[in-house]
């Protein structure tokens, strides 16, 4: 198993980017989102990588972060989901919105995907909902994310996923405080205020 490739970006195609380390080239599958986000060719990267072997080919796939990494693991184990599909659904959502619309029920969001119909998406949740933790939501975010006063309160979780989602700042703190309920978990506070926010 190839966990990661270091090494000289020398290639920049639609749907892959070839990287050579050690004087060979390895062409690995990423999506548009990834590729729009590399430097230059002839940069030094680092992608994490997922090997797919079938019985006449051998194939990788790159991902920026270990988080899109395993997002895409977990998308994979999905009936109808394949290492492609998994591909086009991290080029549309981040793996935080992914998250949250797990644990939301929003199959709506998740069949954004190219190749991800709605009855998919429904069995990426119904697979997945247990597996997915409120912090794969809303816990990983950057700095650049608004805290509340308690950063660990699931209230401050719970605006945090809301940014991510695109809502603004005084709209996604209002409907937090509407629902606010301290026996409430980040996640059904993400549900409720997603309901005021209609």
């Amino acid at each position: 198993m190839i966990s990661y490739i270091n090494g000289v970006l020398t290639f920049k195609g639609q749907d892959f980017v070839i990287i050579e380390t050690g004087g060979v080239g390895f062409n690995i599958t990423v999506s548009p989102a990834t590729i729009s986000a590399l430097p230059a060719t002839d940069s030094k990267i680092k992608l994490f990588t997922y090997m797919n072997v079938k019985e006449d080919a051998i194939s990788l796939f790159g991902f920026l972060t270990m988080e899109e990494l395993n997002m895409f693991n977990r998308l994979i184990t999905v009936k109808g989901v394949g290492p492609k599909g998994a591909t086009a659904l991290l080029a549309s959502l981040t793996p935080a919105q992914i998250a949250l619309a797990i644990i939301t029920d929003d199959a709506k969001t998740l069949s954004c995907g190219q190749g991800i119909g709605k009855k998919t998406a429904q069995q990426i949740i119904l697979d997945l909902k247990d597996k997915t933790k409120t912090e794969d939501a809303a816990g990983s975010f950057t700095s650049g994310a608004v805290s509340a006063a308690n950063d660990d309160s699931a209230a401050a979780e719970a605006i945090e996923a809301l940014l991510t989602l695109g809502f603004g700042k005084p709209e996604s703190q209002k409907a937090v405080s509407a629902v606010m309920d301290e026996n409430l978990t980040a996640a059904e506070l993400i549900s409720r205020a997603l309901k005021v926010i209609g």
